[in-house]
């Protein structure tokens, strides 16, 4: 039961927008910062703790997909934000 308790809640913060909660984290951020022995205090550090947990997935599923389509295709991309550039003849 507990198991299934939090996958739904996997299941609705999966389809929470990441730029939606991206405006929520300073706020949630300060919140926290301020600590005191309330339950929203509480409510507001698993919050933040949920918003960094989405960007993190977010982040780490984009670079798994740039290195599948990297392996794929064998483009080969600097590190950084440097474009990849490619001559051409």
């Amino acid at each position: 039961m507990f198991e299934k308790s939090l996958e739904r809640l996997a299941e609705q913060i999966l389809a929470l927008d990441e730029a939606s909660l991206a405006s929520l984290w300073n706020k949630y951020k300060n919140r926290m910062e301020n600590f005191d022995t309330s339950k929203e205090w509480e409510k507001s550090v698993i919050i933040f703790f949920i918003i960094n947990a989405v960007r993190v997935k977010n982040k780490i599923f984009n670079e798994q997909i740039m290195q599948l389509q990297e392996t794929q295709t064998g483009d080969k991309k600097p590190p950084g934000d440097v474009p990849y550039l490619k001559r051409i003849k």
